[in-house]
């Protein structure tokens, strides 16, 4: 699988961030197994799967948040995996998280201004009258007034919470955000105005992100590419408009069709699959997905596929 790299893929000249062949254990447990993708300056890439797929920890391993097992990141040329001290301190300001839930993500004691300029202080970016200059601008950039600086997160609604969260993302004018689940925690209006917010600030920022979701729906609408991941693996990476009018992988088409539509009178479209995610420490033999593949081959249960081209810029893991 290490050979699915999405830079490759699209065939860029540079990239901002390459993982290759990323693996992640927990004991017998393998949260990622040999996961190759890349993001180039500017860019969003969807990462989709169900819950337990690995995409959470994939996202963690490339900031380091977790030590991956083995593999490769490179930031900026840089590999990841080997700094340490300042270099990697430095890393820490070009590379920002923004977590699923604004509440257990910010401190309850800290003030919105105060949490904004935590980054600022703890880096040594700025003090005093700069930092709460900068804060005043950051909170603005997100949408928020001045006089919420003030404000605790209790006394914030969940989407102001999660634009505080984006503008200490921003404070330290990262590159690339991981934004891990940013708008399941919210109710669906205030997904729509935090999409359109971090959208809006890719173009006036040039900020890529690693866009991590379990609803295609809300990917759809941010990523230029979408790399679908199942037990440990990238199944399927190309083009987001190209990967939801033609799926390769059936898996890919069982999550699609799981994507409510609103048309009551549209049925689930047959054999898209059936059944729950394998658990990770129990990973089938050959293509992980053939239990619940409603096409599987004797094939499929002894060889694990490797990925293969079905059209420009776009690769699946599959026999078929």
């Amino acid at each position: 699988m290490g050979t699915l790299l999405a830079g490759e893929v699209v065939g860029r000249v540079s990239e901002l961030l390459e993982v290759r062949d990323l693996v992640k254990r927990f004991g017998a447990t393998r949260a990622v197994d040999g996961v190759s993708f890349a993001i180039g300056a500017g860019e969003t890439l969807g990462l989709v799967g169900e819950s337990g797929s690995g995409k959470t920890t994939a996202g963690r391993c490339v900031l380091r948040l977790i030590e991956p097992t083995s593999g490769e990141v490179r930031f900026e040329g840089a590999d990841v995996r080997r700094l340490r001290g300042r270099e990697l301190r430095a890393l820490r300001r070009r590379m920002q998280i923004v977590f699923q839930d604004p509440v257990s993500s910010l401190n309850p004691r800290l003030r919105a201004g105060s949490t904004v300029a935590e980054p600022l202080v703890v880096h040594g970016v700025a003090r005093g009258r700069d930092a709460r200059d900068r804060v005043r601008n950051l909170l603005g950039l997100v949408g928020l007034r001045a006089a919420d600086a003030d404000c605790l997160p209790h006394e914030l609604s969940g989407g102001q919470r999660q634009r505080v969260c984006i503008a200490r993302a921003l404070a330290l004018d990262p590159k690339l955000i991981v934004a891990d689940e940013p708008v399941s925690a919210l109710d669906v209006s205030v997904q729509a105005q935090i999409v359109n917010l971090m959208r809006d600030l890719q173009e006036r920022l040039g900020v890529a992100y690693l866009f991590i979701s379990h609803d295609l729906s809300v990917v759809r609408h941010v990523a230029g590419r979408t790399a679908v991941m199942y037990l440990g693996r990238l199944v399927e990476i190309g083009a987001t408009e190209r990967l939801f009018a033609q799926p390769a992988h059936p898996y890919t088409q069982l999550l699609l069709s799981a994507v409510p539509v609103p048309d009551p009178g549209r049925r689930r479209p047959r054999g898209a699959g059936t059944g729950e995610v394998a658990a990770s420490h129990r990973v089938p033999t050959g293509c992980r997905f053939h239990p619940r593949c409603p096409q599987a081959m004797d094939v499929c249960s002894e060889v694990d596929p490797e990925p293969r081209p079905c059209g420009e810029g776009h690769t699946a893991a599959c026999h078929l």
